[in-house]
């Protein structure tokens, strides 16, 4: 048997629906944070500092986050039994010879 259920409904009525927290409030409030410090031209100012409070203390520059997510992209993508090598981005010595 094969049952189709077809919901038209705004993302936050999906969000009210699924119990997710509103965040709108805190949404908006970084957006103005940003613009402020846009419009006033704050020298060094970087906006992946807003976000520093939010990331893990093991992920201490935004390189480590990139590399993070690449090796959770790499591991999910990797075929079972597969010997690539995460931590390098590239295929283990001899996986690509014939």
């Amino acid at each position: 048997m094969k049952i189709n259920v077809s919901i038209e409904a705004t993302a936050q009525e999906m969000r009210d629906f699924l119990g997710l927290p509103n965040v709108q409030p805190l949404q908006d409030e970084m957006m103005q944070i940003i613009r402020d410090n846009v419009q006033k031209g704050v020298a060094g100012f970087d906006a992946v500092s807003l976000m520093r409070p939010l990331l893990p203390v093991q992920l201490p520059s935004m390189e480590a986050l990139q590399k993070t997510f690449w090796d959770a992209f790499i591991q999910v993508g990797k075929p079972s039994g597969s010997s690539a090598n995460p931590a390098t981005h590239e295929a283990a010595p001899g996986a690509g010879d014939k």
